[in-house]
C-alpha cells in the first residue's frame, strides 16, 4: 500500500497534469474554430470545381484529347498511396484510423498482386506505417513547421505527386484523409486522384445544359485537371486539420475527466488511510494509558 507521502505526490502529480489537459483542450477549442471555417469555406470551391470538370468531361468524352492525368495510362499494376496525417499526437485515434484505412487498402493490393508505393504526408502516419511498410516508402513530407495550412503547400505535394505520374513511377493514385464531420466523428477517406476520375453526373449535366469553350473544351481540360489535383490535396489538408483540432478537442476533454476522477479517487484513499493512521495511535495511546 503507498504511504501517505506517495499518495499526496501522486495528487500533486495528477492535479498538474489536469492543468496542462485543461490547457490544450482550450487551445485546441480555439484552433478548431478556425480551422473548421477554413474547411468549412473550402468545401463550395471543391464542389464547384466538380461541376467545372462534369461539364468539360462530357464536352470533351473520351477522345485522344483528355489529358493523361485523367484518362491514366491504361494500367493499374502500381499504386500510389498518399497518406494524410497529423504532425502531432494526443488526438485520440485520429491519425491511427487514417493510417488503418491506408494500411488495409495496401495489404488488399498487395493480395492482388499489384506493386504498392507510399507518400506520407505528416509525421505520425510515417510513423504508423513504417513499421510494417518501411520499405514501400517512397516519398515523405512534413508540415511541422508551418502554423497555417496554405494553398502553397498542397501545391507543392500536387506538384510532386504529378511530377511521379510523368516519371511512370505509377499507374494509380489514391489520396488517404480524415472528412472533418464534428468535433466527435472524423471519418477516413480515399479518394481517387490520378486518373483523375469524372465526377457523377456529368452525362446527364451535358444533356441539361450547353457550354461553349473558348479557346476549347480540351485546351481548359488541361488547366483544370491538375488545377483540381491541387484543390483536391489542398481540401484534403484543410479537412485533417480541422479534424485534428475537433479529435484532439474530444481527447483533451476525456484526459481531463479522467484526471478529475483519478484526483477523486486518489484523495478518497488518502483520507481513509490517515484516519486509519490517526484511529490507530489514538488507539495505542489509549492502550497505554490504560496499562499505566
Amino acid at each position: 500500500m503507498a504511504s501517505l507521502k506517495d499518495l499526496k505526490l501522486r495528487i500533486a502529480s495528477v492535479k498538474a497534469t489536469q492543468k496542462i489537459t485543461k490547457a490544450m483542450q482550450m487551445v485546441a477549442a480555439a484552433k478548431l474554430r478556425r480551422a473548421q471555417e477554413a474547411a468549412e469555406n473550402a468545401r463550395p470551391y471543391s464542389e464547384r470545381m466538380a461541376t467545372v470538370m462534369a461539364d468539360l468531361t462530357a464536352a470533351v468524352g473520351e477522345g485522344e484529347e483528355v489529358p493523361k492525368l485523367m484518362s491514366g495510362t491504361g494500367k493499374d499494376d502500381v499504386h500510389l498511396l498518399v497518406v494524410c496525417t497529423a504532425e502531432r499526437g494526443l488526438c485520440g485515434g485520429f491519425n491511427a484510423q487514417i493510417a488503418r484505412h491506408a494500411r488495409l487498402a495496401a495489404r488488399d493490393l498487395i493480395a492482388k498482386g499489384k506493386t504498392v508505393k507510399i507518400f506520407c504526408v505528416g509525421r505520425k502516419g510515417y510513423d504508423a506505417l513504417r513499421r510494417e511498410f518501411a520499405d514501400l516508402i517512397v516519398e515523405r513530407t512534413e508540415l511541422r513547421d508551418v502554423r497555417k495550412i496554405g494553398f502553397d503547400n498542397a501545391e507543392d505535394i500536387a506538384n510532386r505527386v504529378m511530377e511521379m505520374f510523368e516519371e511512370g513511377a505509377f499507374d494509380v493514385c489514391t489520396l488517404f484523409y480524415s472528412e472533418f464531420k464534428s468535433v466527435i466523428s472524423q471519418v477516413p477517406t480515399g479518394h481517387q486522384l490520378i486518373p483523375a476520375a469524372a465526377p457523377e453526373g456529368a452525362e446527364e449535366r451535358s444533356e441539361s445544359t450547353l457550354y461553349d469553350y473558348e479557346p476549347n473544351a480540351e485546351t481548359i481540360l488541361s488547366e483544370i485537371v491538375p488545377l483540381n489535383i491541387r484543390v483536391q490535396v489542398f481540401h484534403a489538408l484543410l479537412e485533417n486539420a480541422a479534424g485534428e483540432m475537433g479529435a484532439k478537442m474530444t481527447a483533451m476533454d476525456n484526459a481531463t475527466r479522467n484526471a478529475g476522477e483519478m484526483i477523486d479517487k486518489l484523495t478518497l484513499s488518502y483520507n481513509r488511510q490517515r484516519q486509519e493512521k490517526i484511529t490507530t495511535e489514538l488507539i495505542e495511546i489509549i492502550s497505554g494509558a490504560e496499562a499505566l
